[in-house]
């Protein structure tokens, strides 16, 4: 553990013009509020913070964010409160200490639930400044360090998934790839112990049979940039840690000994320029990998990382990965973000402009369970990246896989939500087309658009897919309120009374509801039932399940209007007579199901014994509908040509086509096709009926 001269001294070393004083104060104050406490390892709880200050000053942060590391377990584990660190240390230490404290004390149902909630506050701090990642890294890197000592291993193994879930990923978007590193190779085997303990092995076995293979590798490439008259500070190989093989493994499916590329190497030039000599020179030297060359200098990650990565092949045809940067992109490459908060930034602002975390605040507060936050934060720090670009040459950073529409999210919100096309480079693609690296994407929009519920099966961004998601809730809602307002009018109806406000607040309570529109949405989904309603506003007024079927029916008037997209998730189309508009409907509510719209005459009603009728009407704004029709052809060629080519000339498209039995004579079809309404679906079978070919055309109900 770190004296207070010794802490003080490494601050000094990088920061001649440290606060001295506040360093002083803060670990006296630590020491006094940690008092006797032990960690698990048995060592006094104050050894913790004055470590995690440690690893701070190796990264040189100003003195702000080391007495950050000092007290940052002072609020939540001692007697110590938020106003005495303000008093004592300022707003700026106060504000940073209770950003980065845990957060044990939330109330949370599951393990889920408290995970999501402790992200969701800890990225809404570090949105504000960026230390309090930094310190929380450091603490989490020196709890991992330690995690050995815990007795429990459940304990030990929802430590280290949590860290290998989002503490190593947030270290690698702010490009703290030695953090990352370190953090996926403790949690790696705590979590893989059998794997973990075989990587180590087969490396110690590679090591004792091939020499000193790195060091002879070293030698090679250092000669080589040398014959080019290319000076560089330093070559450094070394073996891959056993998480980033094991990795690699499961990756590929293959087993350790045919892994060709277990070692890996770095070259630090004296600029960028030198950095393109060497990959030339070195290229010269050994072939090339195809495909395995990226140029993350001309094209930096988002999290600022700049690199050349290439793969060459030895003459034992052993690949050797290489990583060429100057100094500075190696500072940036270790320390990240750190990087920015060297002792002579400290009086600047603490915020610190990362897209990524705008995006996933963003994401945070439109998501709807905590299990939705977790998987929209895991999407969207996990991925493997490519480059695409405007039309005005603006470079913007996706996935793999990503789709215009992830695209267009990425540029912007709005741009996503009015998609309704894309070109890329200069061809108009289907949305739904994954893009290449170096594509040039137009996006085509209209303000009537709004995001499609099918582009959730194909976009793979979480700020892509957390914007369909929630356009899709507030359809849903939107059309639960207005579903289950009339569902209310038309149940109140049968008590020929006039309800006022107080008896319909008293029925809520009853319900155990919040308010009017809660009520709707329980209509909508059928939580509360037509007999549950009127029990709740006039108690043993629910009239019997047969009595209601047998009412007269209601008028025009006061038939539930269906209007297609409007009530998207609450009224379905039966299946079994797939009503279009113009025929006649009714709806069927059964507990546990939606409202199912059938024509008056479906066969399906009359079996539907615990069903409870309603009563619709088409909107006239509905302008189509899917028929399904049973189509008898002779077994002739051409026969299902004639056919199509009558759907084509009559405005009809097929939405489904399925082959039901077929004989020497007679093919049987199935088609669901789309029509305007009753009277075009008419006139379609009667034109399908023309040709020889055809037996018989029949529309297919209950």
């Amino acid at each position: 553990m770190l004296r207070q001269y010794e802490l003080v001294e490494r601050v000094k070393a990088y920061d001649p013009d440290a606060d001295e004083d506040l360093l002083n104060r803060a670990y006296v104050f630590s020491m006094k509020a940690h008092g006797s406490q032990l960690r698990a390892s048995g060592d006094p709880y104050f050894s913790h913070p004055i470590e995690v200050a440690g690893i701070l000053t190796d990264l040189h942060l100003d003195d702000e964010t080391i007495v950050t590391g000092i007290l940052h377990d002072t609020i939540e584990d001692t007697v110590a409160t938020r106003e005495d660190i303000l008093r004592l240390f300022g707003e700026n230490v106060a504000r940073l200490v209770d950003g980065v404290t845990k957060l044990s004390r939330i109330e949370a149902q599951t393990e889920s639930e408290r995970a999501a909630e402790n992200l969701r506050r800890f990225l809404l701090a570090m949105s504000d400044d960026i230390r309090v990642l930094l310190v929380k890294l450091a603490d989490r890197l020196h709890n991992m360090r330690t995690l050995r000592f815990l007795k429990n291993p459940e304990k030990r193994r929802r430590i280290a998934r949590e860290t290998m879930d989002i503490y190593a990923p947030l270290a690698e978007r702010i490009g703290m790839y030695g953090f990352m590193d370190e953090l996926k190779e403790l949690s790696f085997a705590e979590l893989e112990p059998e794997a973990y303990q075989s990587v180590t092995k087969r490396l110690e076995a590679l090591r004792a049979d091939g020499g000193d293979m790195v060091k002879r590798i070293e030698s090679g490439i250092r000669h080589t940039l040398e014959t080019a008259g290319i000076v560089v500070d330093d070559v450094r190989g070394r073996e891959k840690r056993p998480w980033s093989i094991w990795r690699k493994m499961q990756d590929k499916h293959v087993s350790f000994e045919q892994l060709s590329d277990v070692m890996a190497f770095r070259v630090i030039t004296r600029n960028p320029e030198d950095c393109y000599r060497a990959l030339g020179a070195l290229h010269r030297r050994w072939p090339a990998v195809p495909g395995r060359f990226k140029d993350h200098i001309s094209n930096p990650k988002r999290n600022g990382y700049r690199s050349l990565h290439t793969t060459l092949l030895d003459r034992a045809r052993i690949r050797i990965e290489v990583q060429i940067r100057d100094a500075d992109m190696h500072a940036q490459a270790e320390f990240g973000m750190a990087a920015h908060w060297a002792y002579k930034q400290k009086t600047g602002a603490g915020s610190v402009n990362y897209p990524w975390l705008t995006d996933l605040i963003e994401i945070l507060e439109h998501a709807q369970s905590p299990e939705e936050v977790l998987e929209h934060t895991r999407i969207a720090m996990f991925q493997e990246h490519l480059f695409c670009f405007t039309p005005k040459g603006e470079l913007i950073q996706l996935p793999r896989g990503a789709t215009p529409v992830d695209f267009a999210y990425a540029v912007h919100t709005t741009l996503g939500d009015t998609c309704v096309g894309a070109r890329v480079n200069g061809k108009v693609v289907p949305l739904r087309t994954r893009l290449q690296n170096g594509d040039q994407v137009e996006i085509l929009r209209s303000s009537a658009q709004t995001p499609d519920s099918a582009w959730d099966q194909f976009v793979v961004t979480a700020k892509a897919r957390s914007a369909v998601r929630r356009h899709q809730r507030q359809r849903l809602r939107a059309a639960q309120l207005k579903t289950g307002e009339a569902l209310f009018h038309d149940t109140i109806r049968r008590l020929k009374v006039d309800i006022g406000a107080e008896a319909l607040s008293e029925a809520l309570k009853r319900l155990k509801l919040p308010d009017q529109p809660a009520l709707f949405v329980a209509m909508a989904d059928q939580s509360v039932t037509d007999a549950q309603l009127l029990d709740a506003l006039v108690p043993g007024s629910s009239a019997p399940r047969k009595a209601r079927r047998k009412q007269a029916p209601s008028t025009p008037d006061s038939a539930i209007v269906v209007d297609g997209e409007a009530h998207a998730g609450v009224m379905e189309m039966a299946p079994c007579c797939m009503p279009v508009p113009g025929d006649r409907i009714v709806g069927l509510r059964v507990p546990g199901q939606g409202l199912m719209v059938h024509t008056i005459d479906c066969k399906s009603l009359a079996a539907a014994e615990n069903g409870d009728w309603v009563d619709l009407k088409w909107s006239p704004d509905v302008r189509s509908g899917t028929g399904r029709i049973e189509i008898v052809l002779m077994n002739e060629p051409g026969a299902l040509a004639q056919v199509t080519a009558i759907l084509a000339q009559q405005g009809a498209n097929i939405v489904n086509l399925q082959l039901r039995e077929r004989d020497r004579a007679h093919h049987i079809y199935v088609m669901d096709v789309e029509v305007d309404d009753l009277k075009h679906l008419m006139e379609l079978e009667r034109g399908l009926r023309a040709p020889a070919l055809v037996v018989s055309v029949d529309r297919l109900q209950g």
